[in-house]
């Protein structure tokens, strides 16, 4: 059996910077289970920048300004405290990074160079050409291997194993041998990644962004908080949702529709495209449902023109959206305009942090950081660049909550892991010896239209109603649902059953969340409730699993220096 003082589940920025936190203290045994190579992990797909106030682009920014942009941003659904928190350490994290080795773009002084992005009173977002988060998750993993952090990959997470109520470790599937695996840890910090897969075909996430860590916790008892704040980015390319980054528009590109209009105008008239990313997404929605779109159905899409800024600057600042739109799109921006549609690509929610400074949360033992907790800094819509600012500040944070809490606990609980290995074993076995019912692809499938459709950009009471009965009928056919391989060798089609049967559990808080809440706020635009409601809803939702129904509470948002105002961009 494995033992770790301090296991940290995923594998991307927040996964890595806890481990090199717990890792760089020593005396500790510190381990990364992730369930691919690390530099796969989703981080590596972050391209545009990760902010902080360092004055390099802008001597005027201030720290009051990133944090009354950020409140502003999640529509005053963020708590300020922690917020306020965030930022202070955000310009310090860039700086640590910088010193690890990340190759930051330059400025004509050699200063880290920094740049606009939606939302943002100060170009504050810092940046590698548009590989920003593939170049700290590299440099991440260089560090986790000098101080010595064990890594365990193609490990997938089944459960969390409590013993009396108290965390024993964690069971997982050892993929590339089959066998179920019991951890024992005295802490675990949660850095799986959101749920955006739940969206399959509309997301700019990756294969694995399967909701792995939210759906452990909730199962554990942990809540969920405020799950229906999904974010939808609004850039994502037209056919596949692969992300156009933010920089795109950062470094000046236009919104177009089918009259050739600048269309932002319309919406955000100051900050036309670098308004927040609810409402350009919005935009571009009302745009094609009006009919100033190209295509139609699922096909539509309106057009990002780059053509202006120039071969050069795109050739140095953008080159990855250059690859992305010929190879995908088989379009050159230097030379055409780019199709896109909003995709799926950021969840705000997540498991419930309880205490920001150490990214505790309700169970001891467990700390959760990254997109898969929610603190809450983002509310309901992320600022751009915040997101591996983020990664870089609580995965430090989680990192010393879960290394200052294993010092002072001893192991248990052989009793309970044995068990819940056990337990899984005969999953294993009855899953891949069906040979009937539905495959798992056509339940992820019809799981992904039915988020699309009825708890997407727009929503509506009735059909996300509609979109409750469905995502239950989903879940009863995945009891019977067929694997289809029972070899044990790298099976991956158990992996994607694991995968399915998270994203089910987590879809179904999104759509009761997002039921509940009967107002508009940021990424969640009501149509049968347009206003905000800050009488009622100035609130965190909190879903908890009691038994097998899910149970929903509120949790008041911390305000302290703005109170909430209407936003205009």
């Amino acid at each position: 059996m494995q033992i770790f003082d301090v296991l940290v589940i995923g594998s991307g920025g927040a996964g890595m910077r806890a481990a090199l936190e717990a890792g760089s203290r020593g005396g500790l045994s510190v381990g990364v289970m992730t369930k691919m190579f690390p530099t796969r992990s989703a981080t590596g797909m972050a391209q545009g920048g990760i902010n902080g106030v360092l004055g390099n682009a802008d001597p005027n920014d201030t720290l009051a300004k990133h944090i009354f942009d950020t409140v502003k941003g999640s529509d005053f659904l963020g708590d300020q405290d922690a917020i306020a928190f965030f930022c202070e350490q955000a310009a310090a994290a860039v700086k640590e990074i910088d010193y690890f080795g990340v190759p930051f773009s330059r400025d004509g002084e050699g200063r880290i160079a920094q740049r606009n992005f939606g939302g943002q009173s100060s170009p504050r977002t810092c940046f590698s050409a548009d590989r920003t988060g593939h170049v700290i998750l590299h440099t991440m993993y260089e560090q986790c291997l000098k101080h010595g952090v064990k890594v365990l990959a193609d490990h997938q997470l089944l459960e969390l194993a409590l013993d009396g109520g108290q965390l024993a470790g964690v069971v997982a599937l050892d993929i590339r041998t089959g066998r179920i695996v019991p951890v024992k840890a005295k802490a675990v910090v949660i850095a799986t990644g959101g749920a955006g897969r739940m969206y399959w075909s509309r997301t700019t996430n990756p294969f694995t962004s399967t909701a792995d860590g939210m759906a452990a916790c909730f199962r554990a008892g942990i809540p969920l908080k405020d799950p229906e704040m999904v974010q939808f980015h609004p850039t994502g390319l037209a056919g596949t949702g692969i992300l156009m980054s933010e920089a795109s528009r950062g470094e000046g590109g236009y919104l177009v529709n089918n009259k050739g209009e600048r269309f932002m105008a319309r919406y955000a008239p100051e900050k036309m495209e670098l308004a927040t990313r609810d409402l350009v997404s919005q935009a571009i929605e009302t745009e094609i449902r009006e009919g100033r779109g190209f295509g139609e159905g699922l096909n539509a899409y309106v057009l990002l023109d780059l053509r202006h800024l120039g071969r050069d600057k795109i050739l140095e600042r953008l080159p990855g959206i250059r690859d992305l739109a010929i190879t995908f799109e088989q379009v050159d921006p230097i030379d055409a305009p780019i199709p896109i549609r909003p995709s799926c690509h950021y969840s705000m929610g997540g498991v419930d942090v309880t205490d920001f400074r150490t990214c505790a949360t309700a169970l001891p033992g467990v700390f959760a950081a990254g997109e898969a907790s929610c603190v809450s800094i983002h509310g309901a819509n992320r600022l751009g660049g915040n997101s591996l600012a983020d990664v870089m500040v609580f995965g430090k944070v989680a990192g010393a909550g879960a290394s200052d809490y294993a010092q002072n606990r001893e192991f248990g609980g052989d009793g309970t892991l044995a068990a819940q290995a056990a337990a899984w074993e005969a999953r294993f076995a009855a899953a891949t010896a069906r040979s009937g019912g539905p495959s798992v692809a056509s339940l992820r499938d019809r799981l992904a239209t039915t988020m699309w459709n009825k708890v997407g950009i727009f929503r509506r009471g009735a059909e996300m109603e509609e979109a409750r009965e469905a995502i239950a009928g989903l879940a009863a056919e995945y009891e019977g649902c067929a694997v289809g391989d029972g070899s044990r060798v790298f099976n991956t089609a158990f992996v994607n059953y694991v995968e399915l049967g998270n994203l089910l559990t987590v879809a179904k808080a999104v759509v009761l969340g997002a039921l509940s809440r009967t107002e508009s706020r940021g990424c969640h635009l009501r149509e049968d409730y347009p206003a905000r409601d800050d009488a009622n809803f100035l609130n965190h939702t909190l879903v908890t699993l009691k038994g097998s129904e899910y149970e929903l509470s509120y949790r008041p948002v911390v305000v302290t220096d703005y109170q909430p105002a209407e936003r205009r961009y």
